[in-house]
């Protein structure tokens, strides 16, 4: 029993999804439009505004795929209708960084600055120290965020290095004198 893969979607106001040919799940919404393609096994049945992911058979390959495709057609759901954001901080004495002609400019306590390119899926706010990465496709989100942070990952003795919002950095004890 898939408990992920049982559950339902429901679709929102103003959010449209359409099945083609191949399995080619496609999601319209107020931010954009997202599209997946899914294993031909897997089926989608859509009924008003509800949504269920069916698997075929009880096999270990249709119950992995079950809660994965279901997954990720909310997150393309969720990602349309809402967006999803995440937010990085640099910590450090002259950490900053500046958006200029569609790049990153960070500097992070380094003889050169480093730069990172945006790419156009993506939009970024960004603030002295803090840096917003917003978009609808929750996997490239994530993904530029991480390779943001990839650029000076947090210390463990200092604490120095960009981290995202919320995040426990687990200290260690220095040198004992």
């Amino acid at each position: 029993m898939s408990r992920i893969g049982n559950k339902i979607i429901t679709l929102p106001a103003g959010v449209s999804l359409d099945i083609s040919a191949g399995n080619l799940v496609t999601v319209n919404g107020p931010k954009g439009t997202l599209s997946q393609q899914i294993d031909q096994d897997i089926m989608v049945e859509i009924e008003g505004s509800i949504l269920t992911v069916k698997r075929p058979t009880e096999q270990k390959r249709h119950k992995a795929m079950h809660g994965l495709y279901r997954s990720l057609i909310n997150n393309m759901v969720e990602g349309v209708s809402n967006g999803y954001t995440k937010q990085l901080e640099l910590v450090g004495v002259g950490y900053t960084v500046s958006f200029m002609n569609n790049m990153l400019t960070f500097q992070l306590g380094r003889s050169h600055p480093d730069y990172f390119a945006v790419p156009s899926d993506v939009t970024l706010l960004v603030d002295k120290t803090k840096v917003t990465v917003s978009g609808t496709d929750k996997q490239r989100v994530h993904l530029i965020s991480a390779q943001i942070r990839d650029l000076k990952k947090p210390e463990p003795y200092k604490g120095k290095g960009i981290l995202y919002v919320g995040e426990v950095l687990r200290r260690k004890k220095g040198k004992k004198k």
